[in-house]
């Protein structure tokens, strides 16, 4: 090994938790039915509010960004309801591998891998359905891909067409790296997970709601009793949670959204996005093709494409084992294609560069030609001009 003692992960989740936040999930324990906790968790509800773009408390569940899914469909949907299911990679299947579950009326709508969804083309395909759509389920950055999609026309678009169509949006891998506003973009429910741009351990789920989704939850009379969101809801208004909570993490997420406040939320966003323009043209400075083009590119992770398998498993491995520098490889049909590399949560533009340098060494060793220096300085450019 060249390097091990400083390990870096950047994976699109789990991300690296921030030290203030590790020691606020250490404090001593208090009892999930005290007012202690009834204090922690009235103040983690309306702490994400900004994050989430929305004006009401966020609903926190003690259990995987999966449960939040699950949740949003269950809470939405009745038994007799035709639903739309946008899937563009490995997480949209999974959306539609919970529908399939549960409901027979679900309509699939594929998008090519590593494209972004055409609003004007999921209008036309409701149209061409012909039954009355109760709700439109899509990622809003696919994970699997690093794709961005356009969920802010795509609500729009959705309440032109029909008002009366729920709009619900995973969020899980990009919510705190987006400026999402819930009611300008007609978005109904909101989920994400703890793991992501949210920088804490793996464990809690989060959901955002309009109002009338709110209504919907109450009304709906699909079976469900851990993800009934309205139970949460009758819990959140006391300052509690209808099940045993995740205490530690509830802490998690105030000191999380004290990080948010101090920074401000816009630059939050903003150094994502830095981030995002120069790696993408660190990697293309090294012969790396990119899965997703430059306008619907996620700023929390990037896919880039190899010249074969060989080169994947080259490329992974050794930052791996030469330089302790940990990235994700592809997932479904994917796999063996592509590598992603996060760049989200807790993580400067200067973390990036062990990883750019370490590609240069490695393809340079690799493909018999010199590198070095070559993403580093494109790297380093695009930071300058964004100074």
């Amino acid at each position: 090994m060249l390097f091990t003692h400083h390990s870096s992960l950047l994976t699109p989740g789990p991300t690296p938790v921030p030290l203030s936040i590790q020691s606020a999930m250490n404090l001593p324990m208090v009892g999930h039915r005290s007012k202690d906790f009834e204090t922690i968790a009235k103040k983690a509800f309306s702490s994400l509010k900004p994050v989430f773009g929305t004006d009401n408390d966020v609903l926190i569940l003690s259990s995987s960004g999966t449960s939040a899914l699950e949740a949003s469909l269950l809470n939405i949907v009745n038994k007799d309801d035709h639903i739309v299911i946008i899937v563009s990679g490995a997480f949209g299947q999974r959306y539609q591998q919970i529908a399939e579950t549960y409901f027979s009326n679900v309509h699939i709508y594929n998008v090519e891998w590593g494209s972004a969804l055409h609003v004007k083309d999921i209008i036309d395909f409701i149209k061409g359905l012909e039954v009355s759509i109760t709700a439109v389920f899509t990622q809003y950055c696919e994970t699997s891909t690093a794709v961005l999609h356009p969920v802010s026309s795509l609500g729009q678009a959705l309440h032109e067409f029909d008002p009366s169509i729920y709009f619900v949006v995973d969020g899980v891998s990009c919510i705190g790296a987006v400026d999402v506003n819930m009611k300008q973009d007609h978005i109904d429910v909101l989920v994400s997970g703890s793991q992501k741009a949210l920088m804490l351990p793996p464990g809690i789920a989060f959901v955002a709601y309009s109002n009338r989704a709110l209504k919907r939850f109450k009304d709906v009379d699909t079976a469900r009793f851990y993800l009934d969101l309205d139970k949460h809801y009758q819990s959140l208004e006391k300052s509690s949670t209808p099940f045993t909570p995740n205490i530690t993490a509830f802490r998690g997420v105030i000191e999380y959204c004290r990080l948010v406040e101090d920074e401000g939320f816009k630059q939050v966003v903003e150094r994502h996005y830095k981030i995002r323009d120069a790696i993408r043209k660190a990697l293309k400075a090294l012969d790396l093709d990119l899965l997703v083009d430059d306008a619907n590119a996620s700023p929390t992770v990037t896919a880039f494409i190899p010249n074969d398998k060989e080169e994947v498993n080259e490329i992974k491995s050794r930052l791996k084992n030469d330089f302790n520098i940990t990235i994700a490889g592809g997932q479904g049909k994917l796999k063996g294609e592509i590598l992603r590399v996060g760049h989200m949560g807790f993580i400067s533009p200067f973390e990036l560069l062990p990883f750019v340098v370490s590609l240069e060494i490695i393809l340079t060793n690799y493909r018999k030609k010199s590198y070095i220096g070559a993403a580093t300085k494109v790297y380093s450019e695009v930071l300058m001009h964004e100074l």
